[in-house]
């Protein structure tokens, strides 16, 4: 280390006070790390079928909390790019995130974003609140308004366990627009392409206070109407044993359905449709 006092040493970025934002320090010292730098030149756009794309991912609360799932289908254009992917991801403890729309960029913004959460803990020697979570979730969301005009857009869907609300922990979820506008949504909300036939499925079958495997089925059932209905959601596939993800939030936690209980489910949901094939009807 002669003549270099500060080999192998973090650079002065790192001891220099600043904001409890990850985003923003990268933002300031490495803005090319951040998966919403520029892409593409000024005035460019993708072709619709240049990079995969994830599809439909909902959430709903029950009487314990909130759920959240997706189906596994990424597509680019008429092909189908990949069969298994993961769209339903842990953020902390209490939170999770899943993403329809371009799946690289997504994938390193759930990274970004569970760094964010992580980064704002140690910092500040507290967790961020739900609605801050979401606050932080929708500016990193505007960051990425130049890629999403370029075609690049993706749509996140929040959902948590809010252990520190007014009324008492409960399940929340959160939806956003693609320049980073931020809704809470009540009951339930779905988003994709599909999302239109699984909010139309959730319509008839949510009601308050469902059980946990009331809600799986719901949201088993919303999954797979919007797959018969928008090619682009893929359906569980019973051959290559790929079923949706589900996982739950409630005051214990994140917890991911195991892929025993969620194949489970399916056969039972897929076996009650062989005398329903549009699937259960509203409870009268």
């Amino acid at each position: 280390m002669a003549g270099n006092d500060t080999a192998g040493l973090p650079s002065e970025a790192f001891f220099t006070p600043g904001t409890s934002s990850f985003t923003e320090f990268l933002a300031a010292h490495r803005p090319g790390l951040l998966p919403t730098r520029p892409r593409l030149p000024e005035g460019v756009r993708t072709a619709p079928d240049s990079f995969p794309h994830g599809t439909t991912v909902l959430a709903l609360t029950y009487g314990d909390g909130v759920l959240i799932a997706g189906d596994r289908r990424a597509t680019m254009g008429n092909l189908i790019a990949q069969r298994d992917l993961e769209k339903v991801h842990p953020a902390d403890d209490y939170t999770a995130v899943a993403f329809a729309g371009t799946v690289g960029l997504a994938v390193d913004m759930v990274r970004l974003y569970q760094v964010e959460l992580t980064h704002f803990e140690k910092i500040e020697g507290t967790p961020m609140t739900l609605a801050g979570k979401a606050t932080r979730l929708a500016a990193m969301i505007r960051q990425n308004l130049a890629q999403a005009m370029q075609g690049l857009a993706v749509v996140p869907l929040l959902a948590g366990y809010d252990v520190g609300g007014p009324d008492g922990g409960r399940g929340r979820i959160f939806g956003f627009d693609p320049a980073g506008g931020l809704y809470e949504k009540s009951d339930f909300y779905a988003e994709g392409s599909g999302s239109p036939y699984a909010r139309g499925a959730l319509k008839k079958l949510y009601r308050p206070g469902l059980t946990r495997r009331e809600a799986v089925l719901a949201a088993l059932q919303a999954l797979y109407d919007a797959a018969e209905d928008d090619s682009a959601t893929g359906g569980p596939d019973l051959n290559r044993r790929i079923f949706p993800v589900v996982a739950l939030i409630t005051e214990d936690g994140f917890e991911r359905l195991p892929e025993a209980e969620t194949e489970e489910l399916t056969r039972e949901m897929i076996l009650r449709r062989t005398d329903r094939p549009d699937g259960p009807h509203a409870a009268p």
